[in-house]
This record gives structure tokens, C-alpha cells and sequence, in this order.
């Protein structure tokens, strides 16, 4: 069986951490691997990078250059050359695989029937790190549910050679603000492809100093609540759904209020809030979601 490890990158040194970290992995007797990095920098940026990293680990590397600062272009080269495998799995570019993490992967899916396996993002904190970011931990994902209808791109795996989603791409249109992977995850599910969690299946991620505002929180989770409004179809469905982000704004901005000086519970709760505010703002208005990606990454 072939798997690509497929990863974007775009201006993060962290890149070369990235990709030592496949070089440990363990548990895959039998399985051909091959690392795919596309850079979605103007220049090639990451290629000299990449190559000495990849040096070191004991299968191939393909570097591509997918420019135009457009993070959905990128994940589109990854799967544009990842025609013949198997399965391809995803895991960011400041990101660190636990040595298990791809054969816990494809152990979950496969023991669940699933076509794909969903992982788990643990996030490590510098000692100076604030106690209530540390406490909400909003930078950690648990996918723990068994079935999971929706999910991102940073630590997951699909089988993908002749499955009825392998012309499936990302939307461009997504590629600047964010949102994209959580869209064609959807997308995916919609044609059949059944997704599992897999807990076991760990990376790890460094959350730099500038991701551990309350305002840098804020704005991200108030996209994740825009984004959030494409699993509602049709005019009944979004209405249903601003009805029920709504509600638990209101209750959200309760629940802040009401948590008085407890700096972790109000930042919690306002946190929370932002989602559904996303979401309320998104189909109410139409609001267009921030440039995310494009910038020097933070």
C-alpha cells in the first residue's frame, strides 16, 4: 500500500521540524511512503529547506512550487501528485507527528471501515503562556466522537485511488480566508466518504507568542463560526441555524457576564460567543470573512 504525507508550507522555518518528525515514524511495515510539500510562497522559498530536512528521512520527497500565497492552490498541487496512492494523509507545516501517528491513522479507519481517520492536535505552550489560555486550550482539537461529519486538513488521512471523491478539490475561492478544508471535508462526506476519529493519532503544535491574545482568539473563532455556515443548505437550513447560533450567543454573552472577574471563564465564554456570532454575522449579512493566509504566518 502507497501513502502520501502530504504537507503545505508557506514562509515557516518550523518546516524542517515538520519533516524530522515523519523520519521517526514507526509501525508501517509494508506501506511505501513518500513526503509531498508544496510551498505557496511567491519564490521557492522553502526549497533549499526542505531538501536538506528530507535528506534525512527514509523515503522520498517531492518539493513543489505552488505559488500565489493562496493555501487551497497548494493543497491542490499535493493532491494533484498523489494520483497513485492509496491513501494520502495531511499534517501542517509547524506541526510535529508522534512516531505512531500515521499508523494509528490508518488503523482506526481501517478497523472502523471508514475512509478516513481523523487525529488529534495537541498544542504545546512556551512556560510564559497566560494561565486562562492554557486552561481553555482552544488551540487543541479532540476529535473524540466516533463518527465525525466535518474536519481540517491538519492531521487526518483519506483513501484516495480509485474512491468517488479523488477529482474532489479545494475551493479556491477559500483559499485566502480559511474555511477551506472544512468545506471539502464536508464535501467529501457528501459523496460517501465516511470519517472516523482517531484519537491516538497525535501532532503537536508550538503556539507562538501573537496566537495567544484574546484578539488574535477572537478573530479566529469568529471565522471558524462564518466558515461553520456551509453546513447549512438550503433557505429552511439557514434559517434554522442563525436561530440556533442566536441563541447560544445570547446565552454565551450570559454566561461571560455572569463569570464576573474569573479571567478563564469570561474568556471562555466570549470565546464561545464568537463562534456563533461568526455564524449569526455570516448569514445575516453576508459579511465576507479576513485574509488569512498570504501574509507572513504568525
Amino acid at each position: 500500500m502507497r501513502v502520501d504525507i502530504t504537507m503545505c508550507t508557506f514562509r515557516r522555518p518550523e518546516v524542517a521540524e515538520a519533516i524530522a518528525s515523519l523520519g521517526r515514524l514507526t509501525g508501517l511495515d509494508g506501506i511505501s511512503l513518500r513526503l509531498v510539500v508544496a510551498d505557496n510562497d511567491d519564490t521557492d522559498s522553502a526549497r533549499q529547506v526542505v531538501a536538506e530536512a528530507a535528506r534525512a528521512l527514509p523515503f522520498p520527497c517531492l518539493y513543489i512550487h505552488a505559488p500565489a500565497r493562496n493555501i487551497s492552490i497548494a493543497r491542490n498541487a499535493c493532491l494533484d501528485a498523489a494520483t497513485d496512492a492509496d491513501w494520502f494523509a495531511s499534517i501542517d507545516d509547524d506541526e510535529r507527528a508522534d512516531p505512531q501517528w500515521l499508523a494509528e491513522l490508518l488503523a482506526a479507519a481501517q478497523a472502523a471501515g471508514a475512509s478516513c481517520a481523523i487525529g488529534k492536535v495537541l498544542a504545546d505552550y512556551p512556560p510564559e503562556t497566560p494561565k486562562w489560555v492554557r486552561e481553555v486550550d482552544l488551540h487543541s482539537t479532540f476529535p473524540e466522537t466516533e463518527r465525525v461529519p466535518t474536519a481540517n486538513s491538519g492531521n487526518a488521512a483519506i483513501r484516495w485511488k480509485g474512491m468517488p471523491w479523488q477529482d474532489q478539490r479545494y475551493d479556491i475561492q477559500r483559499g485566502t480566508t480559511g474555511g477551506e478544508d472544512t468545506e471539502f471535508f464536508l464535501r467529501l462526506n457528501r459523496l460517501g466518504m465516511e470519517m472516523v476519529a482517531a484519537p491516538l493519532a497525535v501532532t503537536r503544535e508550538t503556539v507562538p507568542a501573537v496566537r495567544q491574545t484574546l484578539q488574535w482568539q477572537a478573530n479566529r473563532r469568529f471565522r471558524m463560526g462564518q466558515t461553520h455556515t456551509v453546513t447549512a443548505q438550503g433557505l429552511a437550513g439557514r434559517a434554522s441555524l442563525f436561530l440556533r447560533a442566536g441563541s447560544k450567543a445570547s446565552y454565551c454573552t450570559l454566561r461571560q457576564v455572569l463569570a464576573g472577574g474569573n479571567e478563564t471563564k469570561r474568556n471562555f465564554w466570549y470565546l464561545r460567543g464568537q463562534l456563533h456570532r461568526g455564524v449569526c454575522a455570516a448569514l445575516l449579512t453576508g459579511r465576507k470573512q479576513a485574509q488569512l493566509y498570504g501574509r507572513d504566518p504568525a
